[in-house]
């Protein structure tokens, strides 16, 4: 009897171990299927619904039609004229900008004939005794012409002198038909424009001139070799700031030795922040993603180096003078996702409060505007959302399942904490790496339209090329101007100072 008692409760015992395991199976399995219906609702979100992070106007809607829909807005209204919400000011008449000061100005006359120049009545002429002037903007098409470069030859009659002429000045690429100015129209349109240079080819042919796209391509190698004295100068200036964003974009090169024609490279960008406000932007090609490359662009850099959560970069902490800085836009769009996974209708969820607490952040970061109370405002105000963030996410992180969208976003924000809140400690520092992810912008862009680069050379020249564009632009200077003067005067600079003289920010002094 007492057998039959032992078999009955082990067999009881074996069974209550098979439900509990079959009941934590369901669980997991409900756990992926409500992680699965997250990711089904994000990636519509992604793939239909706005691209944009900041949330539009209730009425505002994207402008397809441009000329039919904005019919009641007259020529004359600018900007300043009309509401954000698009409704016209009650009071004032809509007024023309003024047309730059800089443009030069071709007068067309619009006289009186000879015979009205006279008055009805009295016959006697009439005096002119001011004008009226009207003036419209107008576009001369691009067009190409020849530069001569003439340099006269002297000899005596004597016969025995050699005869002499001036030394053709150095020229951006020797033995070459390119001018500084059309070197500068070609990199200005592929790397500020992000025009292609096949599409350049048939812009060039209809205005008369035939050059192939493999010219072209070569032209921008030796621009990209031309220019590397100066982008070595201007990354010595960057590692001299106190802090330094990077980030990191794909890049496909077809003809990278060891991998295949569709595997993926990796273009590096860093920006300059904080010091004398001079900014600087660098673009540097690498064929991997891995921790190497970052070791080795900070070599020999001490301050902050503020970054994303990637994993690549993890490896700069252990590096003696380099203090790494999370990003907490990267933390926001984390729970923003979860937030758009999340099932219509569903009640305030632990995603809401942190897109609070880190909306208020900014919002505490945009009202001190005076570099001087920033670190009192941020020891005090910003502090308050900080600790009281931090007790918060030590309840939810227990609460919510780690595999959810919501789970991976606190997660993320609990392996990022300790870099994240160093902004607290140093008024140089801001929440975010916004600097550089504006700068990786034009070159994503450019890469729709070119979509790869054919060979390491091209890449590293293109890095190069858009280093400067995108530096120029960045310091209010006219790419096209810039590069125009660069390429004519750094073949004849021979010396560190005469290269320094080329910077952008010295360029805004000529």
């Amino acid at each position: 009897m007492e057998t039959l008692n032992c078999d009955a409760s082990s067999e009881n015992e074996a069974l209550r171990a098979l439900l509990t395991e079959k009941e934590r199976e369901i669980a997991r399995l409900r756990e992926d299927v409500a992680y699965l219906e997250e990711m089904v609702k994000l990636f519509r979100h992604q793939k239909f619904g706005s691209k944009s992070e900041a949330n539009r106007h209730p009425g505002e809607q994207l402008l397809f039609n441009e000329a039919e829909t904005d019919t009641t807005v007259t020529e004359d209204a600018t900007a300043d004229d009309i509401h954000r919400d698009g409704s016209d000011k009650p009071k004032g008449k809509p007024s023309r900008k003024s047309l730059p000061s800089r443009l030069p100005r071709v007068d067309r006359i619009i006289d009186l004939p000879e015979h009205e120049k006279f008055c009805p009545a009295s016959g006697k002429p009439l005096h002119r005794i001011g004008e009226e002037v009207t003036e419209q903007l107008d576009i001369v098409p691009a067009k190409v012409q020849v530069i001569r470069i003439i340099r006269p030859k002297y000899a005596c009659s004597c016969g025995d002198c050699v005869p002499k002429s001036m030394q053709l000045p150095p020229q951006p690429i020797p033995k070459s038909m390119a001018s500084p100015g059309l070197l500068a129209f070609v990199a200005t349109a592929k790397y500020a424009d992000g025009m292609p240079l096949y599409r350049q080819e048939g812009i060039l042919q209809r205005i008369g001139c035939d050059i192939p796209r493999t010219t072209l391509a070569s032209w921008m190698i030796r621009c990209g070799e031309l220019v590397k004295p100066l982008i070595d100068l201007l990354r010595e200036k960057m590692l001299e700031a106190p802090l330094v964003q990077c980030d990191e974009t794909p890049v496909q090169v077809l003809k990278v030795p060891g991998k295949k024609p569709t595997s993926k490279s990796f273009m590096w960008v860093t920006a300059k922040g904080g010091g004398d406000g001079r900014k600087i932007i660098l673009y540097q090609f690498a064929t991997s993603r891995s921790s190497d490359v970052p070791l080795k662009i900070f070599k020999g850099y001490k301050g902050y180096v503020q970054t994303d959560g990637y994993d690549g970069y993890s490896q700069l902490a252990l590096v003696p003078g380099i203090v790494h800085v999370g990003d907490w836009v990267h933390v926001r769009r984390k729970f923003k996702d979860a937030i758009k996974g999340q099932k219509t209708g569903s009640k305030a969820t632990f995603a809401e409060y942190a897109l609070s607490a880190i909306q208020e952040l900014y919002r505490i970061e945009n009202e001190c505007l005076d570099s001087t109370t920033r670190l009192e405002v941020r020891q005090t105000q910003s502090k308050k959302v900080i600790d009281e963030l931090r007790a918060w996410l030590d309840t939810a992180l227990h609460k919510v399942p780690p595999k959810s969208l919501t789970g991976q976003a606190l997660a993320y924000l609990d392996g990022q904490w300790p870099k994240l809140i160093r902004f607290l400690n140093d008024p140089v520092l801001g929440l975010d790496t916004n600097m550089v992810e504006n700068a990786v912008r034009p070159f994503a862009l450019g890469r729709k339209a070119w979509l790869f680069s054919d060979t390491v050379k091209g890449a590293d020249a293109s890095a190069a090329l858009y280093s400067l564009v995108i530096t120029a632009r960045a310091n209010d200077i006219e790419p096209y101007e810039y590069l125009t003067h660069l390429f004519t005067e750094l073949p004849m600079a021979s010396s560190a100072d005469e290269i320094e003289q080329l910077l952008p920010w010295n360029f805004m002094l000529k």
